[in-house]
């Protein structure tokens, strides 16, 4: 059992038992750059997901499960989740602001593309029925 002992009151998590809030944070990545047309080197893509995660994680530090899923270090949850194309990212990210669901869209630059998201850390079941519709990428 985890002991919450160790964490800073600040980022004393407001769940209870931290096992059972399950932080995830969810990264959804555009399937179609990796493929053609646009056939982007999956390194470039990766970067973009990485580029989202931390841009969430940095614009939510102060918000306690933030801080608690840092403190798990090696047991952190990342799950990376395929958005076909930029239309259906733009439409995730959109539901998301109206739902009042925290995340950062990432655009590269200088092209201004669209390519990726990420919600900061959150207790699963808090959002994910916001992206049911969306598969891991593979």
């Amino acid at each position: 059992a985890l002991s919450l002992a160790r964490f800073p009151a600040a980022r004393a998590v407001p769940y209870g038992d931290m096992a059972a809030a399950a932080l995830v944070q969810y990264v959804v990545l555009r399937g179609d750059l990796a493929r053609p047309p646009l056939s982007w080197p999956l390194g470039a893509v990766v970067a973009q997901g990485c580029h989202a995660a931390l841009a969430a994680v940095h614009g939510y530090r102060e918000h306690p499960d933030t801080g608690a899923y840092l403190e798990q270090g090696g047991a952190m949850r990342t799950v990376v989740l395929e958005a076909p194309d930029e239309n259906s990212l733009l439409a995730l990210a959109e539901a998301l602001r109206e739902s009042g669901v925290d995340h950062r869209l990432w655009t590269e630059n200088p092209e201004g593309i669209p390519t990726s998201l990420a919600l900061r850390p959150y207790p699963k079941n808090q959002v994910q029925a916001h992206l049911r519709n969306f598969k891991l990428l593979k």
